[in-house]
């Protein structure tokens, strides 16, 4: 069995910002910048490559950082103080919050 004794971690499939939590503290931001940013409102939206930034679900493959690790998108998650950012891996599972 591949992998035996180490837990596979799962790989990001799509993030959203729940503007009701989002209070605009921007720690994602000072963890992935290319990822995140503040709209007008000073709530956190995702930058994507072809589309203006949003906070509504987006896969991970529409992100303007396409060199941007999983691990650095789940601690920006994590930092946020409201987990107003869901992760849910590629089978569209939510692993965070």
């Amino acid at each position: 069995m591949e992998n035996q004794g180490q837990e596979k971690k799962p790989r990001i499939g799509k993030l959203m910002v729940d503007r009701n939590l989002c209070i605009g503290a921007a720690s994602c931001i000072a963890v992935a910048p290319s990822a995140f940013e503040l709209d007008p409102e000073n709530k956190a939206v995702l930058r994507r490559k072809s589309q203006p930034p949003t906070s509504d679900m987006t896969a991970r493959k529409e992100l303007e950082d396409q060199t941007i690790d999983d691990e650095m998108l789940l601690l920006a998650a994590k930092s946020c103080p409201t987990q107003a950012i869901i992760v849910y891996d590629e089978e569209g599972r939510q692993i965070y919050p």
